[in-house]
């Protein structure tokens, strides 16, 4: 799912919540905004970097918002987990790094498996992958269901509902695996595929 940028020159993976559970600190409903879809409820609407806060108060992370076309209100409010536009950006990295996150929200990052995790503990949600290759050319692919397990299972992938926009079904193979990094070998595999494809959850 993670590896070098390829043929690409554009990787979006978001989520968007499919449903609406109010987070609860103390006994009383959090305000924070939790993702995209918070923030869009409490009037951004602007496609652009915000912050949300999936560990609580204390832990604000900074994420770019898909709010869609201020022509169709009514469209999904997309997280945007995974950005990657033109290879600046490093995604051969180890297990700390991909725990708690790296690059920029402006241009190229990843959220953090932990922040992940947060996030689809607290809410269902969908998973995107949108593509653009040099020529224009653009495909996706959805999942109607996403979850990732905490770190003691390993940061395990559970996802379902495939609706293919041209991409494929990719990720089929990585359904309920490990997350693996080159120094966090955590795939069935003999090897490391982390090594071997030079990127990370393969």
């Amino acid at each position: 799912m993670i590896g070098p940028l390829g043929l690409l020159v554009l990787l979006v993976v978001t989520l968007v919540s499919v449903s609406v559970t109010p987070v609860v600190v103390n006994g009383t409903p959090e305000s924070l905004p939790v993702d995209c879809s918070d923030l869009y409820n409490n009037g951004f609407g602007n496609s652009g970097v915000y912050t949300i806060f999936p560990a609580g108060p204390t832990s604000p992370v900074q994420v770019f918002c898909e709010m869609g076309s201020m022509d169709a209100p009514d469209s999904n409010k997309w997280t945007v987990i995974q950005r990657r536009t033109d290879g600046t950006i490093n995604f051969y990295r180890g297990w700390e790094q991909y725990k708690t996150g790296f690059g920029q929200a402006s241009s190229e990052y990843w959220l953090g498996l932990e922040n992940i995790h947060l996030l689809t503990g607290k809410k269902s949600y969908k998973l995107r992958v949108d593509m653009e290759d040099f020529d224009g050319g653009k495909a996706f692919a959805e999942y109607s269901s996403f979850n990732v397990a905490p770190e003691r299972d390993g940061y395990r992938l559970t996802l379902s509902g495939f609706k293919d926009g041209g991409a494929g079904n990719s990720l089929d193979h990585h359904n309920g695996q490990k997350f693996s990094t080159f120094d966090m070998d955590q795939d069935s595999s003999a090897s490391n595929c982390a090594n071997t494809y030079l990127g990370a959850w393969c």
